[in-house]
């Protein structure tokens, strides 16, 4: 009866909303910048010296070059000290398997020791040499003469890895795992062969 007028828009239950303003065209009633994609298009075009000169660029910088230059002149130069170390005995550039007092301390008895293992190569050696004489009763007598040695070579090194481990404990109190096998494998090589070198002469046991 009597109030304001409905309208379509007020029987909806709806009001009027302002059409939003378009985004990017103006703002604060200036217009936006656009990105320029003409840049770039001006800068001068290398010439084909400058093309050549960059395919012809090397893929790996020079820096890298002169470090892996300089690791493999210091590995070198290690190797070099290692085997001064191993013929003058100076433990400071010896590898890790060589170094410590009691490791050296077996090496001068080893070394100043003379046994039958040492022979045991040559021994080889020969034996397959006259294995090619066909003669029955000289190979008998080098294979029955070969195992011989073999047993006596078994032998000495028990005996050798006994001796090292009770001298040792004497002397140091507690023996290192692996030293007594150390001297054993050492015993079975020609003394002139051995690395490092012998540091002491025959009977110069150490104290």
């Amino acid at each position: 009866m009597f109030g304001r007028k409905k309208t379509p828009e007020t029987l909806n239950g709806s009001h009027a909303v302002d059409a939003p303003a378009e985004t990017g065209a103006v703002l604060n009633g200036e217009p936006m910048d656009r990105p320029d994609r003409s840049q770039g298009k001006n800068a001068p075009t290398p010439t084909r010296r400058e093309r050549e000169a960059a395919r012809k660029r090397p893929l790996v910088p020079d820096d890298r070059k002169a470090a892996r230059q300089a690791a493999r002149q210091a590995e070198a130069m290690e190797r070099g000290k290692m085997r001064l170390a191993l013929e003058t005995g100076d433990e400071r550039h010896m590898p890790l398997r060589d170094r410590g007092p009691q490791k050296r301390w077996t090496r001068d008895y080893v070394d100043a020791r003379t046994g039958i293992a040492e022979w045991l190569m040559i021994v080889v050696l020969v034996y397959v040499l006259l294995a090619f004489i066909p003669v029955p009763e000289l190979q008998l007598i080098l294979t029955f003469s070969l195992w011989g040695l073999v047993v006596l070579v078994i032998l000495e090194g028990i005996l050798l890895s006994r001796t090292l481990k009770r001298k040792l404990a004497e002397k140091f109190g507690e023996v290192e795992k692996g030293v007594a096998w150390y001297g054993v494998m050492r015993a079975l090589q020609l003394r002139r062969l051995r690395l490092p070198k012998p540091q002491v002469k025959r009977g110069q046991y150490p104290a």
